[in-house]
């Protein structure tokens, strides 16, 4: 088992969804971003950290520093699962080939079917191949947020 399959299946285990897990280039440094519905707090990162301390003493993963923190608001969407649960919500994402001579695109998920992501740009369906994904985040709705605080 390698080490990123060793993080989501322990991750997994307390309750949380493994979002990312970024390694420096010599592997001393282990980044990995958690998330819940209801949210991440601190309490939730020193869990989870006390936890993959525990666990990579005893599977002997060599490391130098263990960082545990939440993806953001600008949360990185990497599986069609991630795609789903945020259908409605704004969106970029970087196609990996350029679609007419495009490669960036923003706006409203709307959903996920056979492989194809749809998203509705200034109102009109766009369709894109999962895997042409390089990367896609959601754009951070500050009105929104303010609104679920009150």
């Amino acid at each position: 088992m390698n080490v990123a399959e060793l993080i989501e299946q322990a991750v997994s285990g307390l309750g949380y969804e493994l979002v990312d897990v970024e390694t420096s280039p010599r592997g001393r440094l282990l980044r990995i971003f958690i998330d819940a519905e209801q949210g991440i707090n601190v309490d939730d990162c020193v869990a989870v950290s006390n936890h993959l301390t525990r666990l990579f003493t005893v599977e002997n993963v060599d490391y130098d520093r263990l960082e545990v923190s939440s993806p953001g608001l600008d949360r990185p969407l990497k599986k069609a699962a991630d795609f789903i649960r945020f259908t409605g919500q704004e969106a970029q994402l970087r196609l990996r080939i350029p679609l007419n001579n495009q490669r960036s695109f923003s706006g409203r998920l709307a959903g996920v079917s056979d492989g194809r992501l749809t998203m509705e740009i200034k109102g009109v369906a766009h369709e894109f191949e999962l895997s042409q994904i390089e990367r896609a985040r959601l754009v951070p709705d500050f009105e929104r947020k303010q609104e679920l605080k009150r």
